[in-house]
């Protein structure tokens, strides 16, 4: 009977050190949210859009430049975004 409870002892240490374990995955966090901190967003005047608009247009088709430009716009709006939701 001893080595038949020895074994019982052997499964019940493997099954408490997994389902110590396996609450390191939990899903809910247990830190503190941390805050969020959106990048500024420069507001540029009608003047300023028109003449940087004139300045692309006068680009050749395709350049690195404006494929810059249209990344910068798209991480403008996420930073918008990121503001918009911030507490």
């Amino acid at each position: 009977m001893m080595f038949n409870a020895g074994c019982w002892m052997r499964r019940l240490a493997v099954l408490a050190t997994a389902t110590s374990l396996l609450t390191g995955c939990a899903t809910v966090a247990s830190e503190p949210r941390l805050a969020t901190v959106c990048p500024p967003v420069i507001e540029y005047s009608r003047e300023f859009h028109a003449r940087a608009a004139d300045e692309l247009n006068l680009l050749p088709e395709a350049t690195a430049i404006a494929e810059m430009i249209a990344d910068y716009s798209v991480m403008r709006d996420q930073a918008r975004s990121c503001r918009s939701r911030s507490p």
